[in-house]
């Protein structure tokens, strides 16, 4: 090969490999020039936790830092630290470091109240979203803006990447599966910021009665969909790499069936299992503080699969959910009649998936009964899209 080709292509790569690195991602957050000024002179509340930051900075210390008056702040599933387990009921506390009033919208207080609100001229809404119809966040988004449209008061999202908006699959969600764990006709991964879900739940007119409120959205710098990011810290207890993320929208199924998705373990959502599969793994769920208090099969041995090896990059190239995983598992199992419970039609927001199993069949049926609702919403999401 002629030796200068090989330096044109040397030079090329090194271009990239500079190119890359100096796409530094700017959060919604942290391009605080286009929204301090907002906040000067108000009293405000804000919604966020243990990922709501500012570089190294927690944005609650920031804004006190940049002398803006918080009077409340609202906490997710999880709480304000991020260290509640899923499902848990947090109760209302007060800040260690602030002294600031902390109230729980989470266990039967998922909308702040008018009296949660008095005295507040403005919301802050930061959380970090991974793209998923049934993390909870986008439900506490939903309420959010709906109290705030009914009191007038504006909301101000600061937005941050999803590190799964580069596909959009599953089934949309028809409005008798809808619930905490998905409230809008969306698919299971919907390929949106929240910052452009914010939009899109103004927009179509999905807050009761059609109420709209004022919104305004920050957006984050240097970032498209296709985009990886990984996420600098964790979301949510049990989604801790970028693995656990990537795989998180298609082994969460597992959450409303009798399989394990690995609560309980080191790696949650990278295995699943159940104590009477087979597998390349063996493994024993115990209680984790802050993860996983009461994990599924608590001190009992699942043999299930292994999926830390998995290839991220290869993974994210299939830009689909990964339907072998609960196929798999439902076929191993021989109890059919229990293997699903309740929970399962909300979190895929339908009950023909359950049907479509039992009834076996194949992945690529089912896949196409999706696909008039998947491109019904691409022509609604194209409307809200700050990135593409």
């Amino acid at each position: 090969m002629n030796i200068v080709y090989v330096f044109l292509i040397l030079l090329l790569s090194i271009g990239n490999i500079f190119a890359q690195e100096s796409k530094k991602v700017v959060t919604g957050a942290e391009n605080y020039s286009n929204y301090l000024n907002q906040l000067q002179n108000k009293t405000i509340a804000v919604v966020a936790n243990q990922a709501s930051l500012v570089g190294n900075d927690h944005l609650v210390d920031f804004l006190l830092d940049k002398n803006i008056q918080i009077n409340r702040i609202f906490s997710p599933e999880h709480g304000f630290r991020g260290v509640a387990d899923a499902g848990e009921k947090i109760n209302n506390d007060r800040d260690a470091k602030t002294g600031i009033e902390i109230i729980s919208l989470y266990g039967k207080h998922y909308k702040p109240t008018y009296f949660d609100l008095r005295g507040i001229e403005l919301v802050v809404f930061d959380l970090q979203d991974v793209g998923v119809r049934f993390y909870t966040y986008l439900s506490t988004l939903h309420y959010v803006m709906e109290v705030c449209a009914e009191l007038e008061i504006p909301v101000l999202v600061l937005d941050r990447p999803n590190p799964n908006a580069y596909y959009i699959d599953g089934p949309v969600l028809e409005k008798d599966c809808a619930s905490f764990v998905g409230k809008h006709p969306v698919p299971i991964v919907y390929g949106m910021t929240i910052g452009e879900y914010a939009q899109m739940i103004n927009g179509e007119k999905w807050l009761k009665n059609g109420i709209q409120c004022k919104l305004t959205v920050v957006p984050c710098l240097q970032w498209e969909h296709n985009d990886f990011y990984e996420l600098p810290i964790k979301p949510s207890p049990n989604l801790p790499n970028a693995l656990s993320v990537a795989l998180y929208p298609s082994l969460c199924f597992f959450e409303g069936t009798i399989v394990s998705a690995g609560r309980g373990t080191n790696f949650p959502f990278q295995t699943f299992g159940h104590p009477d599969m087979s597998g390349d793994l063996l493994y024993t769920p115990r209680s984790i503080a802050g993860a996983s208090k009461y994990p599924k099969y608590k001190g009992k041995t699942c043999g299930g699969f292994d999926l830390r090896f998995i290839n991220l990059e290869k993974y994210r190239a299939q830009e689909q959910l990964n339907l072998s995983f609960l196929m798999t598992a439902y076929e191993q199992l021989k109890d059919k009649e229990n293997f699903f419970n309740a929970f399962f039609k909300n979190l895929a927001g339908t009950r023909k998936l359950k049907n479509q199993l039992k009834a076996g069949l194949t992945e690529e049926q089912i896949r196409e009964s999706w696909q008039e609702g998947i491109q019904n919403f691409k022509k609604i999401r194209k409307k809200y899209l700050i990135y593409d």
